[in-house]
C-alpha cells in the first residue's frame, strides 16, 4: 500500500519540515509514500479560497484512492486504533491511501463527501504545519506497532 500525503502549501517552518522529513524517511521501511504540496490560493473571499484549494486537493487524488481528510469534526483514534486502521486497509488491498490536509480556511463539503474517512488528530487547534508533523509521526508509530517494534512504547 502506498501512502500519499496531500496538503496545501509548503512547510515553511524549518523545524517542522525537518521533523516531517525525519518521519517520512523512517516510513520508507514500512511503506512507499509520496507528498504533494499544493500551491495555496491567494487572498480573497474565504469561500472562494476553500473551493479553489479543495478543487486542487480533489485533482491530486485518484478515483481509486482511499481518502482520509483531516477535519476537526472527524473521528479520533488512539495510536493502536490507527495501527489497526492501517492494517485493515492493507488487508483490504488498498493500493493508495491518501491523507489530505486542507488550507487555513478548511475544505469544501464536496471534499468531505469524497473522503472515505474524516479523521481528527485532536480536539485542540493545531497549525497546519504541526498537524503534518503529528500525522507523519503517528503514521510511523502505527507501523511500528504493527511490526512489534519498541518505538511506540516511548
Amino acid at each position: 500500500m502506498k501512502l500519499h500525503f496531500v496538503w496545501i502549501g509548503k512547510t515553511k517552518d524549518r523545524h517542522c519540515a525537518a521533523l516531517i522529513a525525519e518521519y517520512l524517511d523512517r516510513l520508507k521501511r514500512f511503506a512507499s509514500h509520496e507528498v504533494s504540496e499544493l500551491k495555496e490560493q491567494g487572498s480573497g473571499d474565504e469561500k472562494r479560497i476553500i473551493a479553489a484549494e479543495s478543487t486542487k486537493l480533489l485533482d491530486a487524488i485518484e478515483k481509486d484512492d482511499f481518502v482520509v481528510v483531516l477535519d476537526e469534526r472527524g473521528r479520533t483514534m488512539s495510536s493502536p486504533e490507527l495501527a489497526e486502521f492501517l492494517d485493515k486497509r492493507q488487508q483490504a488491498g488498498t493500493k493508495r491511501l491518501a491523507f489530505v490536509i486542507g488550507g487555513f480556511a478548511g475544505v469544501s463539503e464536496e471534499l468531505r463527501q469524497r473522503a472515505n474517512l474524516q479523521f481528527s488528530l485532536s480536539q485542540l487547534t493545531l497549525t497546519h504545519e504541526l498537524a503534518r508533523v503529528i500525522l507523519t509521526e503517528q503514521i510511523y508509530r502505527a507501523f511500528t506497532i504493527l511490526a512489534g517494534l519498541p518505538y511506540h512504547k516511548f
